[in-house]
C-alpha cells in the first residue's frame, strides 16, 4: 500500500509534485526546446565544443610536463577537445546513458600509443567540462553483487566497469528556470516511482513483483503506446541502460528469475538521499493521517 501511495503522489496532480528539496536531478542538464533560451543552449554548446582549442589558448593554464608523452601542448589540447566534444554529443544522442572509459581510450589511442596519455587527457577534460561548461563528469562506481547472489550473472559487460556521466553543476533553481524541460517530468516521475519501489523492497526486487506494483498504477509491460511514456517496457529498460537499475538473472531449482537492483546512479548520494527523504515524507503523512483518523 505504501508503494502505491508513493507512486500516486508522485505521478498524479500538480499539488503532489516533488518539491525542489526532495526531487533528485534525474535529468542530464541537456538543452531543451521550450523557449528561445533553451533552444540556444544546444547551439551554444555546439559552438563551444568546436571552439574549445581557442578557448584553451586564452585561458592561463600551468604548463604541463609533456616530455614523457612526446607530444606538444597543442596536440594535447586538441585531444582534450576531442574528448569533451565526444562526451557532450554522445550524452545528447544517447539520452544520458553512461559513456565507457574504453570508448574514450580508443578515441585517444588511434594515433597515439603512449601508455598514460589517456589518463592525462581524460582528467583534463573533466576539469574543462567543469570550469567551462558547468558539468561534472562523474565516474560511476559499479556495485558488487551480494554474496547471496554468487550464482547470478550480470547482463552488462564487465568491460563497462568504468564509465562516466555528465551532471549539471547549476544551482537547482537556475537549472529549473532555464534548462529543465517540463515535458520530461512524466519520465522523471516514472524513474522516481520505480526506484522508490525497488528501494522499499530492500534495494532489489524480482521482475514479477516490480511489474505487479506497476500494473496497479496502470503501467503494463504489454503497453507499447502509453500516452505519456510510450513503450513501458522500453522505458524500464532505459533505466537499466542509464545505470539507475541493474538487471540480473539468477538460476534456481525452478529455472531463471530476473531481478532488478539499484545500480550506481540510484545509489549515488544525491539521488539516494532524495528518495529516502521523500519516502520518509510520505510515511510521516500517512502516519499523521492515521493518527488523525484514530
Amino acid at each position: 500500500r505504501l508503494r502505491i501511495q508513493i507512486s500516486k503522489k508522485i505521478i498524479v496532480g500538480k499539488e503532489n509534485r516533488l518539491s525542489p528539496a526532495t526531487r533528485p536531478n534525474l535529468s542530464y542538464a541537456l538543452p531543451s526546446k521550450r523557449n528561445p533560451l533553451k533552444e540556444n543552449l544546444s547551439h551554444y554548446s555546439t559552438i563551444l565544443a568546436h571552439r574549445i582549442p581557442q578557448i584553451f589558448s586564452i585561458m592561463s593554464q600551468p604548463v604541463d610536463d609533456l616530455s614523457q608523452f612526446d607530444i606538444s601542448k597543442e596536440e594535447k589540447d586538441k585531444l582534450v577537445a576531442e574528448v569533451i566534444r565526444y562526451v557532450l554529443f554522445k550524452t545528447h544522442h544517447n539520452s544520458g546513458c553512461p559513456i565507457k572509459r574504453e570508448e574514450l581510450t580508443q578515441l585517444l589511442t588511434k594515433n597515439y600509443r603512449q601508455r598514460n596519455l589517456p589518463t592525462l587527457v581524460i582528467n583534463e577534460a573533466i576539469q574543462k567540462l567543469s570550469t567551462i561548461f558547468g558539468y561534472e563528469m562523474r565516474e560511476l562506481q559499479r556495485s558488487r553483487p551480494s554474496s547471496t547472489n554468487q550464482g547470478r550473472f550480470s547482463q552488462q559487460s564487465v568491460a563497462e566497469a568504468k564509465s562516466y556521466v555528465i551532471l549539471s553543476k547549476l544551482p537547482s533553481d537556475v537549472y529549473k528556470k532555464y534548462v529543465e524541460d517540463d515535458r520530461t517530468a512524466p519520465l522523471t516521475g516514472f524513474t522516481f516511482v520505480v526506484l522508490s519501489i525497488v528501494h522499499i523492497s530492500g534495494g532489489k526486487t524480482t521482475e514479477e513483483d516490480l511489474w505487479r506494483h506497476l500494473r496497479r498504477m496502470g503501467l503494463d509491460e504489454k503497453n507499447e503506446s502509453h500516452p505519456v511514456l510510450g513503450n513501458i517496457k522500453q522505458a524500464l529498460e532505459t533505466l537499466v541502460q542509464q545505470r539507475y537499475l541493474q538487471k540480473d538473472k539468477v538460476s534456481g531449482p525452478e529455472g531463471h528469475t530476473l531481478f532488478y537492483e539499484l545500480a550506481e546512479r540510484a545509489l549515488d548520494a544525491p539521488v539516494s538521499d532524495s528518495i529516502k527523504a521523500y519516502i520518509a515524507q510520505i510515511v510521516n503523512k500517512e502516519v499523521g493521517t492515521a493518527d488523525a483518523d484514530d
